[in-house]
């Protein structure tokens, strides 16, 4: 499935548990040797009584994420339109905390998908970890961290995203994304995503650079992300301080696949 191109594996843990998730994530995103993807998701039971599933990603590196929007959105439409819960809210458990899907549905299908991604959280240095790309930048975490840089060259993502990622500045390493005010309320952005590069999209990093345009005055408290795979729609909105998220989802096909080495546990 893909959510603004913005694409992962996912398999559903409850029937096809996998005893090595991040070696499965390294072998199978692969795009030349594998299924090729932006990472691997599990979709599985939720740990505590207060969410109604589970979800863990997978990084094309093998490395685990704590967050990802477009996924998230992939999930809502997955367990509804294959039966798996039939209710148009969901209780999504991450490693960032539970999130709420509110699934937009025409005739039994899910058009779009709304994510409550909770509060964003800024670093007391949140305006200077200081221009590491010579621009503008701001850090926000959506439940993973995000390093916002306005620029007018959005495109140099490939060229400065790797070392970004890894920057002393950021211990964790970081998703960096760099973003140009196309109209009001409109910012082009790309994306480098930890661990896997540069994507199509990434649900988190819409989000946090609609905050960032919101506190650095560059927008108001609504904002339309368009990232390279299609765009996305953010509200941050005053009265809960939440960033609401509202996207596509799309299926590409299903599968089933052998992979020597590893052993999955069925």
């Amino acid at each position: 499935m893909h959510g603004c191109g913005n694409d992962y594996i996912y398999v559903d843990a409850t029937q096809y548990p996998i005893p090595d998730p991040a070696a499965f994530a390294v072998r199978y995103s692969d795009r030349h040797k594998g299924i090729g993807s932006d990472g691997l998701v599990l979709i599985d039971r939720s740990p505590v009584p207060t969410a109604d599933f589970s979800m863990r990603i997978f990084n094309a590196d093998g490395s685990e994420a704590m967050m990802c929007g477009n996924a998230a959105r992939c999930i809502g439409r997955y367990v509804y339109e294959r039966k798996k819960y039939q209710a148009s809210q969901i209780r999504l458990w991450t490693l960032s905390g539970i999130k709420t899907l509110h699934l937009h549905i025409t005739d039994n299908k899910v058009e779009r998908v709304t994510v409550d991604m909770g509060e964003p959280v800024f670093r007391d240095d949140s305006l200077f970890i200081p221009r590491l790309a010579g621009g503008a930048g701001f850090f926000v975490s959506m439940g993973n961290p995000h390093y916002v840089i306005f620029t007018d060259y959005v495109d140099q993502v490939t060229e400065k995203g790797p070392a970004l990622e890894h920057h002393p500045a950021f211990p964790q390493r970081c998703n960096i994304e760099f973003a140009h005010k196309e109209k009001e309320a409109t910012f082009r952005a790309r994306v480098w995503e930890r661990g896997s590069g540069v994507t199509q999209a990434c649900g988190t990093g819409a989000c946090a650079t609609a905050v960032a345009a919101f506190a650095t005055g560059r927008a108001g408290r609504r904002s339309t992300i368009v990232m390279d795979g299609g765009s996305l729609d953010i509200e941050w909105r005053e009265e809960d301080k939440h960033v609401y998220m509202t996207g596509p989802a799309e299926f590409v096909f299903d599968g089933e696949a052998e992979m020597p080495n590893i052993t999955i546990a069925k």
